[in-house]
């Protein structure tokens, strides 16, 4: 090797793969540091691909950050659900399903629908509803109480579907467990299909057909999908099968209008955005704008719903409207409201949900602090653990859920959240983060004997447990924490799409944005920083919501909102004002009264290195 000039002193090549700094940030105001989200080789392959296709290149970054590739650029940008719905067949047990369904059709037998209380068992419970309803059925529909029922069919609610004449029964987003519930039905001679999309162990219940892309011989490839797009998949495919008994496609229902149904649930179910659920949302949110259902309708006008319906209307403003009745009111109100036709009705219902979902939100910052309070205690001036798990006996167990999403938000890290009763039997929620495979774990802990029951998939997952087991389920998700956590993603990266100035952030360029969305799980809203921008004003609405003025180097300024934050080092900081800081943010279009304005979603903020 060539010796080296004296003075100088070799220097290692730069890995063009290695994360940079993005302004320099090492450590944000919430402990975050700042990466690009493309390194120097993806930045490059993004101009390529906006030299290529002709894309906007501010399009192609968000695009390449996300792993698409130039050839499928623009098909992404367009998708459809011809080209991305495979055969229905390559779903285990789907003909079984299909047939058995297309028979009880033209037989005009008596069918139950034993839905989930969330919005995709809600949902899916008035797609597989509205479709049979067509052929002159009165489909039942059976929502369990929460409390009283817990998750799933149970054997007492099963025989009572039997008591009333119901030759098939259909579970939709639940039965794939439900072992002894499902032993009944076949004990009283009644068929069963489940759609569903809960991870399963290997033994499976006595019944007709399972379909779930989860169960372990499932060779699919349908794994993200929530439970409304099995029950969209599996009524493609009971279409089919009449068509090839004799009836006309002019005979059977417009699969294509019920879409509305299988985007709220696909967004509400936090099921990743990639893939034919991308298609799905992204013509049900076509169908939702046409609001033709008048229970989506009357909903729309209770939360005071403004501007084209988004994803985010769907998940922050519908949803969780629709989730209230299975939360802490009746269970059966989410699905009658999404197959009622009379306005009256569907206002009634509307109504009743928004005051109960306005209830819930009360009920949640209760919990929620008393949980904040058992975290910090837990953590105190450590790490804390891996997976965080909260529980009293005074929360209400419809709400735990809610907890364990905020507590995952706000320490970045998996979390529980568990309701226990006076006898010491607990109902709990879980949420996590990517990488963190939770309705694994939950499975693992039933094997173990550490759970009663419990499952769901990667990303939430639901359990039952006593009080005497609490200990024991802690050690037992700290050791699932330290068993994965070199292979988690290091969840104090915040990575930045680019930057943005308050001049540059126009309704023009959010609309260029939003042609790569909809954004959201698996999928992620762009993040761009802010810099050097000074907060022109900041005030608390609503109690936790913190609203500032961002002011740029021209004087110009954006409205942003920093959700949840007024209690936050970000919050405290923004509430000074008058500082000039680094901001982080997702942006979007707010429409008022006929007017469009841009909004900055403020995630993190930092100091200006020196």
């Amino acid at each position: 090797m060539r010796a080296l000039a004296a003075g100088y002193r070799e220097v290692p090549a730069r890995d063009p793969k290695a994360p940079r700094l993005f302004l320099g940030v090492e450590r944000s105001i919430l402990g975050q540091r700042w990466l690009h989200s493309l390194d120097e080789r993806g930045e490059a392959a993004t101009l390529r691909m906006s030299q290529e296709t002709g894309i906007p290149e501010l399009v192609c970054r968000v695009l390449g950050a996300r792993g698409i590739a130039t050839e499928a650029a623009a098909a992404f940008l367009t998708p459809t659900i011809r080209d991305l719905m495979p055969d229905p067949s390559t779903m285990t047990d789907m003909d079984v399903a299909a047939s058995r369904i297309a028979d009880a059709v033209e037989r005009s037998e008596r069918i139950a629908i034993f839905g989930d209380y969330d919005v995709d068992g809600a949902a899916s419970s008035a797609l597989l509803w509205r479709y049979l309803s067509h052929f002159g059925l009165a489909p039942r529909i059976r929502i369990p109480d929460r409390i009283i029922d817990g998750y799933g069919p149970n054997p007492r609610a099963i025989g009572e579907l039997a008591d009333e004449g119901a030759s098939l029964i259909i579970t939709v987003d639940c039965g794939t467990t439900s072992h002894e519930a499902l032993a009944e039905a076949k004990r009283r001679s009644v068929d069963v299909v489940v759609l569903d999309h809960h991870q399963t162990g290997e033994e499976l219940p006595p019944v007709r057909a399972i379909v779930n892309p989860n169960r372990q011989d499932d060779l699919s490839g349908l794994g993200p999908l929530c439970a409304a797009g099995v029950v969209f998949m599996t009524l493609t495919a009971v279409s089919r099968e009449l068509r090839r008994r004799g009836r006309s496609s002019s005979d059977l229902p417009d699969l294509l209008s019920l879409l509305d149904l299988v985007a709220l649930a696909t967004v509400c179910d936090v099921v990743p955005l990639v893939g034919l659920n991308r298609a799905f949302v992204v013509k049900g949110l076509e169908v939702m704008r046409r609001q033709e259902k008048a229970g989506l309708r009357a909903l729309a006008r209770v939360a005071r719903l403004s501007g084209p319906i988004d994803p985010y209307h769907l998940g922050f403003i519908l949803g969780p409207r629709i989730n209230a009745g299975g939360r802490i009111g009746q269970a059966h109100l989410g699905a009658r409201l999404l197959t009622v036709e009379n306005e009256a009705e569907a206002t009634e219902l509307a109504d009743e949900l928004h005051l109960l979902n306005e209830e819930r939100q009360g009920m949640e910052r209760r919990m929620l602090a008393e949980a904040d309070e058992e975290v910090v205690a837990e953590i105190g001036t450590g790490e804390g653990p891996g997976v965080l798990v909260g529980a009293r006996e005074s929360w209400h167990p419809g709400i735990v859920g809610l907890i364990a999403a905020r507590l995952k938000e706000r320490y970045r890290r998996p979390a529980f959240a568990v309701a226990f009763d006076r006898s010491g039997r607990g109902t709990g929620s879980g949420r996590s983060v990517p990488g963190f495979d939770l309705g694994a774990m939950v499975r693992r802990a039933v094997d173990a004997g550490i759970l009663v029951k419990g499952g769901g998939h990667a990303m939430a997952a639901g359990l039952t447990m006593e009080r005497s087991r609490l200990g024991d389920f802690r050690a037992f998700a700290e050791e699932e924490a330290q068993r994965l956590a070199d292979a988690l993603p290091s969840q104090n990266d915040l990575k930045l799409d680019g930057a943005l100035s308050a001049t540059g952030a126009t309704v023009d360029f959010v609309n260029r944005l939003e042609s790569a969305g909809p954004f959201g799980s698996g999928h992620p809203q762009p993040v761009f920083a802010l810099p050097r921008h000074s907060i022109a004003s900041a005030s608390v609405f609503s109690g936790s919501h913190v609203r500032a003025a961002l002011k740029g180097a021209d004087g110009n300024i954006v409205s942003a909102i920093a959700f949840r934050a007024a209690d936050t080092d970000l919050g405290k900081r923004l509430l000074a004002g008058g500082e000039m800081l680094h901001v982080a943010g997702t942006v979007s279009i707010d429409r008022y009264r006929g007017r469009e304005s841009v909004s900055l979603r403020i995630v993190d903020a930092a100091e200006i290195p020196r």
